[in-house]
C-alpha cells in the first residue's frame, strides 16, 4: 500500500498526493465534435473518443448527450474536467453539433454560450466566435480525421455550444475583453495544469493586447478587484480596457506592457504589496517576497523620521502597522519616497523606455503617496 492515495489527499507515506491535471475547453470541444461526426456518419453513438493533444499524448474523452437528427445533423457533448485547477468552466457541458455541407471543407462556429469577439486585439477577428486558433485547429483535425476515415465526399459545419456559457462568462474577464454572450474556447496544449500560473498570465497578456488595440497610451495595473475599483474612480477618463488586474505578476505585466508599446504604466495599490516592488521584488506573493521591514525603516529615515520612529518601523509586524505609524507621525513624505523607489525598480526591470507611475492607497481608497518617473 506504500504510496497509495488516502482519503486526506495524501499518500500513505505522508507526502502530498500529486495534483490531478484537467483538459481545456478546446480539447473538450474537439472531442465533442469528433463524437458528433462519428454519430452522423455511422449512425452509432460513441461512448468515448480519443484525441492526440498538443501537449504530446493521447487522451480518451467520455461523451454524453449524443443525438442524431436523421441524416441531417448530430450532436455530442462532453463535461469539462479541469482536474484540481480552480477553473470557472469546470463541470461545464461542452457540446458540438455537426451538419452536412454541400462542399468538402469544414466550417467552425460558436452557438449558444460561446462568446462573440467585439473588440480588436484578440487572436480571433471581430465578429467571429471566440474559439481560439489552437482549439479551431484541434476541431478541424478531429473532424477531418473522421471524414477521411469514412471516405466522406462532403464537408461538415461544426457549431460549438456551452448552454451555461453566458453565466460562466460573468466570472471571467470576457466582458472586459469585449467577448460577449459566453465563454471563450481556449487552450494551447489541450491540458490544464493545476494551480499553474500559465492561465492567469495568458489572461494578462490577452488583456494587455486588447488595451493596446484601443490605442490608449496608458495602462493601469492593479493587484486585485478592490484596488482596481479605486483606480477606475481615480482615472475615470481612461477606457475600461486600460485597467488590468495583474495579481502578483508585476515584472511579467510590465514586460508585456513595454512589448505592446505602452508609453506610461500606472500601478495602483496598497503599501504592503508595493513596498515589495520598492525593494526590488517583481513577483509579490507573500511566499516569494516577504515585507522587508529593514528596508521600510531605511525609507522612513530618508523621509526624515526620528530614530525612535525608525526603530518602531524596523520592529513592526505588518505593513499596515508601518502605514499607521508613518501616517500618525505625519510623515507622508515616506509614501512618496516609497513610490519613487518602486518606480525606479520597475524601470530597472524593463530597462526604461516608458514612464512609470506608482500610486499608494489605503483599503478605503484614500491617497497615501504618488510619484512618477520617466525612464
Amino acid at each position: 500500500m506504500t504510496g497509495e492515495k488516502g482519503m486526506d489527499g495524501q499518500t500513505a507515506a505522508g507526502s502530498p498526493a500529486p495534483m490531478r491535471r484537467g483538459y481545456s475547453t478546446g480539447a473538450c470541444a474537439a472531442a465533442a465534435a469528433k463524437g458528433a461526426a462519428l454519430l452522423l456518419i455511422t449512425g452509432e453513438a460513441p461512448h468515448s473518443v480519443e484525441l492526440y493533444l498538443p501537449a504530446g499524448f493521447h487522451h480518451r474523452f467520455e461523451l454524453t448527450g449524443c443525438e442524431r437528427q436523421g441524416d441531417i445533423s448530430a450532436t455530442c457533448a462532453t463535461i469539462k474536467d479541469a482536474g484540481d485547477d480552480p477553473d470557472a468552466t469546470h463541470g461545464a457541458w461542452i457540446e458540438a453539433t455537426v451538419s452536412w455541407l454541400d462542399h468538402s471543407s469544414v466550417e467552425i462556429d460558436g452557438g449558444r454560450g460561446v462568446g462573440r469577439v467585439t473588440k480588436p486585439g484578440l487572436p480571433v477577428a471581430v465578429g467571429e466566435a471566440a474559439i481560439n486558433p489552437v482549439p479551431r485547429r484541434m476541431i478541424l483535425e478531429a473532424v477531418s480525421e473522421v471524414l477521411e476515415e469514412h471516405g466522406a465526399a462532403r464537408g461538415l459545419r461544426v457549431v460549438i455550444s456551452v448552454p451555461e456559457g453566458e453565466a460562466i462568462a460573468r466570472k471571467t474577464l470576457n466582458p472586459r475583453l469585449g467577448i460577449l454572450g459566453g465563454i471563450s474556447i481556449l487552450g494551447t496544449r489541450g491540458v490544464v495544469t493545476p494551480f499553474s500560473t500559465e492561465a492567469y498570465q495568458a489572461s494578462i497578456v490577452q488583456a494587455i493586447s486588447v488595451a493596446a488595440a484601443t490605442r490608449n497610451g496608458q495602462l493601469v495595473l492593479t493587484t486585485g478587484g478592490s484596488s482596481e475599483k479605486h483606480a477606475q474612480a481615480m482615472f475615470n477618463e481612461l477606457p475600461e480596457e486600460a485597467f488590468i488586474q495583474m495579481g502578483e505578476y508585476v515584472g511579467f505585466s510590465l514586460g508585456h506592457a513595454k512589448a505592446y508599446g505602452f508609453q506610461k504604466v500606472t500601478l495602483v495599490g496598497m503599501a504592503g504589496k508595493y513596498s515589495k516592488v520598492a525593494q526590488g521584488a517583481m513577483l509579490i506573493h507573500s511566499k516569494n517576497a516577504p515585507v522587508d521591514f529593514g528596508f521600510l525603516a531605511a525609507v522612513a529615515a530618508e523621509a526624515g523620521a526620528d530614530k525612535r520612529l525608525v526603530q518602531e518601523v524596523a520592529e513592526a509586524n505588518t505593513a499596515s502597522q508601518v502605514v499607521d505609524l508613518m501616517t500618525e507621525a505625519g510623515h507622508l513624505d515616506f509614501f512618496e519616497q516609497l513610490c519613487r523607489h518602486a518606480c525606479i525598480q520597475c524601470l530597472k526591470q524593463v530597462n526604461g523606455g516608458m514612464t512609470v507611475e506608482m500610486v499608494l492607497i489605503t483599503m478605503k481608497g484614500r491617497l497615501l503617496g504618488r510619484a512618477e518617473i520617466r525612464g
